[in-house]
């Protein structure tokens, strides 16, 4: 069965989510654009909310998140009660925020991470399971 992918971001992150929406797909995935749709000025929040509201309904299995520096997105999908969303830069933090949080969001910076990198830490994210054990107590402790 294929995993269900929601994306999303800012204008910033415009290209590369339009590369990834692409690759997504050639690969096997479902997924949907929650948008900015051009590269004019656009406000994140307007993007990530749609986009972390689908992820929580239980209407897709994983976010992608990006913008300029990645934070932005980060920050708020992270106001959500039913999304751990990372903000990664590397292969083994991508997999290692799957192994021990449980994160089902990803999120990076288009303006400092190369694009095949991107690609790289999406599908080590996507591919890597939740260790549970002693990680799901702590996961258990995080909502307020």
């Amino acid at each position: 069965m294929s995993k269900k992918i929601a994306i999303g971001g800012d204008h910033a992150g415009y290209y590369y989510k339009e590369k990834m929406v692409e690759w997504l797909k050639n690969n096997g995935y479902e997924v949907k654009d929650f948008g900015p749709y051009s590269t004019d000025s656009a406000d994140y929040p307007d993007f990530v909310h749609p986009t972390c509201e689908a992820i929580e309904k239980g209407e897709y299995d994983f976010g992608v998140l990006i913008c300029g520096s990645g934070q932005g997105v980060t920050i708020t999908a992270n106001k959500h009660q039913g999304i751990r969303a990372a903000l990664c830069w590397d292969r083994d933090i991508a997999k290692v925020t799957r192994e021990h949080n449980n994160s089902n969001v990803i999120c990076f910076a288009a303006r400092f991470t190369a694009y095949e990198l991107a690609e790289s830490m999406v599908e080590t994210f996507i591919n890597t399971p939740f260790e549970g054990g002693r990680h799901q107590r702590r996961v258990d402790k995080i909502n307020c």
